[in-house]
């Protein structure tokens, strides 16, 4: 883990030596970049399109297989775990589909650990000339593998979809970000520096450009640079929460936070393309459980503009989502996919207004359950969720905004119960120059889960967070 944070880290800094200093955010959930980027006017030009790269099977089976090899190597001979004792017997055993069962495994390991392995397995294939859609079997085949072959323990289909489904969001994110990152017409340190950071993203894409000679070489074809845009966001500030419904402000822990987001995307490349446009956010702080707190990764599956003009906006997009909360008053993790609806409203030249709706299946979600079920702090459950917000610029000076996130969710494996999740977030914004702003973001987390051998849970968390807000376009 702490590699991610160094990655993180190096990410953050390659970011700010590398880039101009020229946008502003200025919507309720993002919308605007995303709507701006995609459906307003603008000259249609046709990028010359990429050759075909070469597939590698073999080589990318084999990187698969060393994804595999070398956590099972650390677990059996410099961990020494019980469960990287594998046999013939373990095997045989893992092999019949009777024996898949729910695991009661930490909630990091479970719900960034797994999503994180199987990025490397679809990666694997990603780095090696497949595309999206022929990379997402290699995270399935891997995920299967390592279930059946690198464990002691039963398959479990938490891991099984953490992995898979959740290795697919983070793989295609990082393979992007990590080219993106990367520019072969520039060299010295600051092209050593956004190399290295690549490699830590994604390092199947590193490993590759190492072994076909990429590493520092200057390269000015087309077909060597990530043309797509990025606007990207930098928070630093200080927030509090609390877990027993009281104020904030009087009760409230406070401490500091970092956060960065980032929407990719590229306004000449339609939807048809999974992953045309990504929004990604990572937040990390002073907390007692966990450096990292929070990741959220949304990828476009495939989209439709649905109505444009220069005073409306419409845009659909079929997303599929990883979402990791973990802070010391509330953890969350989940894999879905949302149909959202974003739209863009021009009333006059001052005054803006953005909206977004979304609602789509939860494919599976941990959920804490302070009742704990055979040692494990969670339930693993299923269900819907559903968003909307709307937020109002006024002449690119002050920005307010509100969101609402929710969702229904009955318990798969765990405690017989089911849950609704609520949360409002709200935003006030006054930008100084078109560089920085300042932010306060006031909000509720509330869970209230219903169960059917104990008492009912009805659980509030406010929080507060206030920053500088530092945004840059790539």
């Amino acid at each position: 883990m702490k590699l991610l944070y160094l990655s993180f880290a190096i990410t953050l800094f390659s970011i700010l030596v590398n880039v101009p200093l020229s946008s502003r955010a200025q919507t309720a959930g993002d919308v605007s970049k995303l709507v701006d980027s995609t459906v307003k006017t603008a000259p249609q030009i046709s990028l010359k399109p990429l050759p075909p790269k070469p597939k590698r099977f073999w080589r990318a089976a084999y990187q698969l297989g060393i994804a595999q090899v070398v956590p099972w190597s650390y677990n059996r001979f410099i961990a020494n775990v019980d469960y990287a004792r594998i046999t013939g017997e373990t095997i045989k055993y893992n092999l019949s589909p009777t024996h898949w069962a729910f695991d009661k495994d930490i909630f990091q390991t479970n719900q960034f650990g797994h999503p994180y392995q199987g990025s490397l397995y679809f990666s694997a294939f990603r780095t090696n000339g497949y595309d999206f859609w022929q990379s997402v079997p290699a995270a399935f085949a891997g995920s299967y593998l390592w279930e059946t072959f690198g464990e002691t323990e039963a398959p479990s289909p938490n891991d099984f979809i953490n992995t898979s489904f959740g290795g697919i969001v983070l793989g295609e994110m990082s393979y992007r970000l990590s080219n993106k990152l990367v520019n072969n017409h520039t060299r010295g340190f600051k092209r050593q520096l956004t190399e290295v950071a690549g490699f830590l993203i994604n390092p199947m894409n590193g490993l590759n450009r190492i072994i076909d000679g990429k590493w520092g070489k200057v390269n000015h074809t087309e077909a060597e640079h990530d043309s797509s845009s990025i606007s990207a966001e930098f928070d630093l500030g200080t927030r509090s929460f609390n877990a027993n419904n009281k104020s904030f402000i009087k009760y409230g822990k406070f401490g500091w936070f970092g956060r960065v987001k980032l929407l990719y995307g590229n306004r000449y490349k339609d939807y048809e393309t999974p992953f045309s446009n990504i929004y990604i956010s990572a937040e990390i702080g002073s907390d007692d459980s966990s450096l990292v707190n929070n990741v959220n990764v949304y990828g476009s599956l495939a989209g439709w503009e649905i109505k444009s003009n220069e005073k409306l906006q419409h845009l659909a997009v079929l997303s599929a989502n990883y979402d990791y909360i973990r802070n010391e008053a509330f953890f969350y993790g989940a894999q879905s996919v949302k149909i959202n609806l974003l739209s863009e409203y021009n009333i006059t030249k001052m005054f803006t207004i953005n909206t977004t709706f979304g609602l789509g299946p939860v494919l599976l979600a941990a959920v804490p359950d302070k009742y704990r079920y055979l040692g494990r702090s969670y339930n693993y459950a299923s269900g819907i969720s559903i968003n909307g917000g709307g937020g109002l610029n006024i002449s690119e000076k002050i920005f307010a905004s509100i969101d609402y996130r929710g969702g229904w969710l009955q318990t798969i494996n765990g405690n017989k119960s089911h849950y609704f999740l609520h949360t409002v977030n709200s935003e006030f914004r006054f930008f100084p120059n078109k560089k920085f702003s300042i932010a306060a973001e006031p909000g509720y987390l509330i869970l209230r889960g219903y169960y059917k051998d104990y008492a009912d849970v009805d659980q509030k968390y406010p929080y507060f967070r206030v920053s500088v807000r530092y945004s840059v376009n790539l």
